[in-house]
């Protein structure tokens, strides 16, 4: 096609932006990439009970996190009212909508009939030929055909064909004077030329009614695709019960951008068996042929993998930089060199930004607080003689550096005629509290020759006051 492919998002204003509201952005986003397209973002918030600025708010922050810049937008849906009541107006002009001015008591009527005597319980048409005029409480309806078939040719779930007297006359301006959703979508993306609709297949039941408003008002209609929705590990729908369903969550939880986008875009699209892609291959590889038709199954377990994948890989200044959100000593210029070093020590053992922040406690303490089983195995009267000598000959060490300090290390224990863990672990138990840490070599370069001198003169007093009480 000569025209340029332009896809949208168009979330809804009333909550944040959740995990299958981003993977609809995603694809969007990524399919617009892949073919040199237009990426827009539109904010449909006319529900005017429900949007609240803070959710637009909310969505916009999570799409510039996740890196899904926008090229056009973000366009307010609310701003367009008066295009849409321009529209409604046409089609009723045209005959091919009317006033209706049945109550909610009438329609609910109606629909107990119908499903007492076996019908299907959509509205009779009963305004329809009354040529109403706009009155308080009236709405609007287009008029749907009465026979015929409906066609939409998805671009993953395939041909779908829907009989047209299973359709209602559907309302496409409420009684509050604001369009329905199914109306105010068709126009904006008529008008805002969007040629491919890619969205969650909760929406196949809105397409061919929309497809007929598409025809009714002249505008070309738009390729779809539905994308299958999101389960939780129990196979029911993707929910606040299932974990956190929110994008912001999982920053705040301490997950990468590049993790929960390489994550989110794996949740039904697959390029073979490969599992990590770098930006530059999904906007390269990215296509709706290979976007499955079945529900995919959220792994929290396998995003933790991506994410500690993400975080081993991050340059140390991007590290630095995403950790300044969740940890205030990350901004401390004071402590930049000990963040570092820290965030050095951890980066290959850390899930999540959290588990690194949490690990890192012992570096920034006062006073090493010792796990009472450590210290009960590594503090004794036996080990104390090592650590005598570590804290002897440590401050005469020339090379205090990785390889100076496990040289060092090594030599004590030969000239003591003991093993390197005889030392390691009485030594790791002193600087931090605990038998599990990065390692020994690495924690002492990164405390520095003071704190680590320090450390060790403390863990001899405690294991003197202990064995003489």
């Amino acid at each position: 096609m000569n025209t340029p492919i332009k896809t949208r998002f168009a979330p809804s204003p009333t909550g944040y932006l959740h995990i299958g509201g981003a993977r609809t952005a995603l694809f969007n986003w990524l399919f617009a990439r892949r073919h040199g397209g237009i990426f827009l973002l539109r904010i449909e918030d006319t529900d005017q009970i429900r949007s609240t600025e803070e959710s637009t708010q909310a969505i916009l922050d999570a799409m510039t996190w996740l890196g899904l810049t926008w090229d056009e937008g973000p366009f307010f849906q609310a701003e367009r009212v008066g295009i849409h009541r321009q529209m409604v107006e046409k089609l009723v002009d045209e005959g091919k909508a009317y006033w209706c001015t049945c109550t909610q008591d009438e329609l609910e009527a109606k629909r107990k009939t119908a499903l007492a005597e076996g019908r299907k319980p959509k509205y009779d048409g009963t305004c329809r030929e009354r040529h109403l005029s706009p009155t308080p409480g009236a709405v609007v309806r287009f008029r749907c055909p009465d026979g015929g078939t409906t066609r939409m040719q998805d671009l993953i779930k395939g041909n779908i064909l829907f009989q047209n007297e299973e359709l209602d006359d559907l309302i496409i301006q409420r009684a509050d004077g604001y369009p329905t959703y199914n109306f105010a979508v068709v126009i904006d993306d008529a008008q805002m030329g969007i040629t491919h609709v890619i969205r969650g297949d909760d929406h196949v039941n809105n397409t061919p009614r929309q497809i007929l408003l598409y025809e009714a008002l002249g505008f070309p209609v738009p390729f779809f695709a539905h994308v299958p929705m999101i389960l939780g590990s129990d196979k029911a729908r993707l929910s606040k019960r299932h974990g956190a369903t929110s994008v912001m969550a999982y920053r705040d939880m301490g997950y990468l951008p590049e993790a929960l986008v390489n994550y989110l875009v794996r949740l039904g699209w697959s390029h073979g068996d490969q599992e990590i892609f770098t930006g530059d291959e999904l906007t390269s590889l990215f296509d709706l042929d290979a976007v499955g038709k079945s529900p995919a199954v959220f792994n929290p377990e396998k995003l933790l993998w991506l994410n500690q994948h993400y975080i081993r890989s991050y340059p140390a200044d991007r590290l630095m930089e995403a950790l300044q959100p969740l940890w205030p000593a990350a901004s401390e210029p004071s402590q930049e060199a000990l963040v570092r070093g820290v965030a050095r020590d951890l980066q290959s053992r850390s899930r999540t930004l959290l588990e690194l922040i949490d690990g890192a406690a012992f570096y920034f303490a006062d006073e090493v607080a010792y796990d009472p089983k450590a210290a009960e195995k590594f503090l004794t009267q036996v080990s104390a003689v090592l650590l005598e000598a570590v804290l002897e000959g440590l401050p005469h060490l020339m090379d205090y550096s990785k390889e100076g300090i496990e040289a060092f290390l090594r030599a004590l224990a030969e000239s003591r005629q003991a093993k390197l863990k005889d030392i390691a672990q009485p030594l790791r138990v002193a600087l931090t509290g605990k038998t599990v840490s990065p390692g020994i070599d690495e924690v002492m370069v990164t405390l520095g020759r003071e704190r680590t001198l320090d450390r060790i003169s403390r863990a001899l007093s405690f294991l003197r006051s202990t064995s003489s009480a």
